[in-house]
């Protein structure tokens, strides 16, 4: 049934949960493993040069140690959980809107399922905001998993 499955991942708690669903069912699929970490551009675009956003676009974090450290962390524990069992893992790293380098890297790479977490955004902010789990579920027809994180135990 499944044969890649993509996550997107920061390294965040809620992350880490939608990584453990991801690798289980690869486990139980024999899937390969695509771990994903998007730099934002949007959001860092005031605080960078144009070059800098540039290279970030293109997955390259030369330079930029902190955003280099947590992308290699991040996927780093996908790549580890999954040869734990076994299973090949593909990291990457990219920058862009987050929910349109997810859907255009799992369009790309014929990946069979999304496996991500949802965050705590409620309310008029969510509504008006959005999140990257939302926009990737209107990106893509490849279904999604949403790991929620309400239920993640402290």
């Amino acid at each position: 049934m499944y044969e890649r499955i993509l996550v997107p991942t920061d390294g965040s708690r809620v992350a880490n949960a939608a990584v453990d669903h991801a690798i289980d069912l690869a486990d139980k699929y024999g899937a390969e493993v695509h771990a994903l970490f998007v730099a934002d551009v949007e959001a860092v675009n005031y605080s960078l040069g144009t070059e800098q956003v540039d290279r970030i676009r293109q997955g390259n974090f030369q330079g930029m140690s902190e955003l280099r450290e947590d992308a290699e962390e991040a996927t780093g524990y996908v790549k580890q959980q999954a040869e734990a069992l076994g299973l090949q893992a593909v990291e990457r790293h990219a920058g862009g809107r987050p929910h349109s380098v997810i859907a255009e890297y799992a369009a790309e790479n014929d990946t069979d399922l999304i496996v991500m977490g949802s965050h705590g955004r409620s309310g008029v902010r969510r509504a008006l905001l959005g999140s990257v789990t939302e926009r990737t579920l209107r990106s893509t027809h490849v279904p999604v998993l949403v790991i929620d994180y309400e239920r993640i135990e402290e």
